[in-house]
């Protein structure tokens, strides 16, 4: 739009201003593009003829009124080319793509390639020779459906497996004609029959699609050497409704079991037998029962001595019968909670021998054989003492109940016509020594007798050390002790036992 006036020299409007129209006509100058590649596409192997595919649109710059702007689609190239040169067609105002073959031949599995590229032409001018082009590669990618059921490579398939082993024993091959990358070629395996007692297992190797056939459970090749297992094999995916599963998606597993050489195996084990501690060496414990798995090959067990921590039993090589070789301690350290444990070998005349290992608990019965003993065995006390309550005495037994506590204390006479001290009992396992009077700064012996509750009782004699100190100012001098004074109670049973040695 322009405004145009004349003006003479002076510059005085002679006419105008006058508006002028100018009218720029669109010329075809700008080719078709198109901006919104790349273009993939997707269509189900089997689809009906005239399924569509994919739309491709260009753009062009020139005026959309004209026919500058008018574009019309083509294909100019399809690669591969087979089954057919035109597998697809192009509405040409639309730009929607459509197959146009019949479903037979849209099957991925008998094509060159899954994959076709197309190379689509958009022409302005609404497509006369005149016009303008720009061009697009539409890739066509052929999606799989599960139309071919998993087959297997053979038949039958064999195995061998030692018996006691797990492992894989066999891989399954079988061959699905569906795309490798989906869930309509991945193999499902499954056991249908010959496995009532779960010792087999199958799973699927992810890259190489074979089932992969263990054994889980160990296999006894006195029970049975053979097995045979039925297996089918599917697809993770489900197939189409007219395609089924065959015969071929099943095959028979032949497994033979080797025989192997297993150790003896005791019953029952562990073994449990209840003893009273010191019982005479050569007492027979009990006598342990091994057998062979190995019923074909008629094999002789022969016993041996394992573990024998205290070294107190014995086993006989043929018979098994365990006799005790040293008596048996129930306060021993190699006891715990009253049980004594064992173990034993069974060892078959295989070639190489094979060995089994049995366990023997021993419960130990408490039998009264420890003195109880006395704490504490030194006590200090001032000369000049008020409190003469000296130490209390706690006693202990190894043994157990009713074989320890109550106990009871006693003193030794006392020499002299005065008593210095006396004992009593505070409970079951304490008692207090209490002087009757003050002592001179000394080291006396007090001997104490303690006697348990067992039958027979048990009685300890032990001596009480008691230091008689002088105390000044808090403080307890124990170092020079006037003279040791010794319970003559005590000479007397020393003089006693000198006289009647020399006889």
């Amino acid at each position: 739009q322009l405004e145009v006036e004349v003006v003479d020299m002076n510059g005085k409007t002679i006419d105008g201003p006058a508006r002028l129209n100018i009218v720029v006509i669109d010329q075809n100058d700008n080719r078709p593009m198109f901006k919104e590649g790349p273009y993939v596409g997707h269509v189900m192997e089997g689809s009906a003829t005239g399924t569509t595919v994919m739309r491709m649109a260009a753009f062009d710059a020139d005026d959309a009124s004209t026919d500058n702007a008018l574009l019309r689609y083509n294909i100019l190239r399809q690669t591969p080319t087979k089954p057919s040169p035109n597998m697809f067609y192009i509405d040409p105002e639309k730009g929607d793509i459509v197959t146009v073959v019949s479903p037979a031949l849209l099957d991925r599995e008998t094509m060159e390639s899954p994959k076709y590229e197309l190379v689509i032409e958009a022409k302005d001018m609404g497509g006369m020779d005149v016009g303008l082009t720009g061009t697009a590669t539409a890739t066509i990618l052929i999606d799989d459906k599960n139309d071919h059921a998993p087959e297997f490579t053979k038949k039958e398939f064999q195995a061998t497996v030692k018996e006691g082993v797990t492992g894989v024993i066999v891989n399954l091959t079988v061959g699905d004609r569906d795309d490798p990358a989906t869930g309509a070629w991945r193999a499902v395996y499954s056991i249908i029959n010959g496995n009532p007692g779960q010792s087999f297992e199958i799973h699927t190797n992810p890259q190489t699609n074979e089932g992969m056939l263990s054994v889980v459970k160990p296999l006894d090749y006195e029970i049975s050497a053979f097995h045979t297992l039925l297996i089918k094999v599917e697809n993770e995916d489900p197939l189409i409704p007219d395609i089924a599963y065959g015969p071929s998606s099943t095959a028979t597993v032949q497994i033979t079991v080797e025989d192997v050489n297993e150790g003896p195996v005791f019953h029952p084990n562990p073994m449990a037998v209840t003893k009273q501690e010191n019982i005479p060496v050569g007492s027979v414990v009990l006598t342990v029962n091994a057998t062979d798995p190995d019923t074909l090959q008629h094999q002789t067990i022969r016993y041996s001595v394992y573990k024998d921590p205290a070294g107190w039993l014995e086993i006989n090589p043929a018979n098994g019968t365990v006799g005790t070789t040293a008596v048996l301690d129930r306060e021993s350290p190699f006891v715990h909670d009253n049980v004594y444990t064992a173990l034993f070998l069974a060892i078959d005349s295989g070639n190489p021998p094979a060995t089994g290992t049995g366990t023997l608990h021993i419960t130990l019965e408490d039998v009264n054989d420890n003195v109880p003993s006395l704490y504490p065995t030194l006590a200090k006390v001032c000369d000049d003492a008020k409190d003469l309550r000296v130490v209390v005495l706690g006693a202990s037994d190894k043994d157990l109940h009713p074989n320890t506590d109550p106990f009871k204390f006693e003193l030794s006479k006392q020499s002299g016509p005065e008593k210095l001290w006396r004992i009593n009992r505070l409970n079951n396992t304490h008692a207090q020594v209490i002087l009757l009077q003050n002592l001179k700064k000394a080291n006396y012996n007090i001997p104490i007798s303690v006697t348990d509750s067992g039958k027979p009782p048990l009685t300890n004699t032990t001596e009480l050390r008691l230091q008689v100190c002088t105390c000044k100012k808090s403080k307890m001098d124990c170092s020079a002790s006037d003279a040791l004074h010794i319970s003559l109670t005590l000479i007397l049973l020393s003089l006693l036992s000198l006289f009647c040695k020399s006889f």
